[in-house]
């Protein structure tokens, strides 16, 4: 027995107990145009095709890893935020993935850096 009164729904629409117990034609969700993601998804060959000729020209030294760790992020960003939907969530939720990583990172760069430290100082009393 429900205590909510029974509501009319509007005309060609179910109501939300029936339409709940239809499967799939309830839910109603965003949709995004397809031509979205095609343009992602070109700008993803595009940020591929960059990141392969870094490899062609041989590029080297610090500017070949940057370019590749710059491209990769970028297209590691695209792929987050269009094809799992991130762009379109709270900002609670964009926080609570991305924050944890990003706390990853700034420990592994303290490491790096006091490594790189004891690395000079043993260098510099122990040659």
């Amino acid at each position: 027995m429900s205590i909510h009164p029974a509501t009319p729904a509007a005309p060609g629409k179910l109501p939300d107990t029936q339409a709940s117990h239809e499967g799939h034609e309830g839910q109603e969700g965003q949709q995004h145009p397809l031509g979205l993601y095609l343009k992602v998804w070109l700008l993803l060959f595009v940020l591929s095709t960059l990141s392969y000729m870094v490899d062609y020209f041989h590029v080297s030294g610090p500017l070949r890893w940057t370019l590749i760790l710059v491209f990769m992020a970028l297209k590691a960003g695209l792929i987050i935020s269009v094809f799992m939907h991130m762009a379109w969530e709270r900002m609670a939720l964009m926080w609570a993935i991305l924050l944890p990583p990003l706390c990853l990172l700034v420990l592994v760069w303290l490491m790096a850096a006091e490594a790189d430290y004891t690395f000079l100082l043993r260098g510099e009393f122990f040659r």
